[in-house]
């Protein structure tokens, strides 16, 4: 399978969240079905400023890209760009954004919907392992040391089950190539500054595409002017989870 995670996309998918504050936005980037192996999701959400949203957990797993603005994530401060992941069935937060309000996407290898807060954890939380991994902040500007131009640099190197992140800064016209885990589900490309070309397709920042692992990558490379992305690879859910969804 690939998807591709548009602003275009997101722009027709804008919408207030009702059990929110006002202002509370939440716009579906990439969508692809309701699978429950895999349909990959991208969804931004814009966090107005000094707004809590009470800690929580989800079913299956996730990544969090912050793309703008600051605030604090359980008792960590929290700036631009930072990459949080969080296996299913493990309690983060409460995610509280500062004067700026935060904006971020909630990217998932599988589709769901809504959150369970932990005061609900007794009737619903599932026994099994808990995961939780921070990486960042990212200082466009500035690259990661060792970065170089067409390599790749591992900001978390893969687990055993194929959970990693990587940052990959492109020259103009530069070739994307990736190196994958056998075990990841698959791996999201997340646009992060300049362009990527993929096929007919022009992504711009914020922009993203998943691979699932048993497709071959695509031919991609970066715009006239380079670009910077990070990839996003997905470990499948724990066989504890799988098996209390079956």
């Amino acid at each position: 399978m690939i998807a591709i995670g548009t602003r275009a996309h997101g722009q027709t998918r804008r919408r207030q969240l009702p059990s929110m504050v006002e202002h509370f936005y939440k716009s579906e980037w990439l969508e692809s079905g309701e699978d429950p192996s895999l349909s990959p999701t991208a969804s931004l959400i814009e966090q107005p400023p000094h707004c809590t949203l009470e800690s929580h957990f989800h079913r299956q797993n996730q990544f969090q890209v912050f793309v703008d603005g600051d605030g604090t994530i359980g008792a960590h401060a929290l700036q631009t760009v930072t990459v949080h992941y969080a296996g299913a069935y493990t309690g983060y937060g409460p995610l509280i954004s500062g004067a700026q309000g935060i904006k971020y996407f909630t990217i998932r290898p599988v589709c769901e919907s809504g959150f369970i807060p932990t005061t609900e954890a007794r009737e619903k939380m599932v026994r099994g392992p808990k995961r939780h991994l921070t990486v960042g902040p990212l200082d466009l500007a500035k690259p990661p040391d060792g970065a170089q131009p067409g390599q790749a640099v591992a900001l978390h190197p893969f687990d055993d089950d194929g959970l990693g992140v990587g940052y990959l800064p492109l020259a103009p016209h530069a070739e994307l190539q990736l190196s994958r885990h056998a075990a990841s589900q698959g791996v999201f490309v997340f646009v992060l500054q300049g362009q990527l070309v993929l096929g007919a397709q022009t992504l711009q920042p914020w922009e993203l595409f998943f691979v699932s692992r048993d497709e071959p990558m695509p031919a991609c490379q970066a715009g006239a002017q380079g670009a910077l992305v990070l990839s996003l690879h997905c470990p499948p859910r724990e066989t504890v989870y799988q098996e209390s969804l079956a």
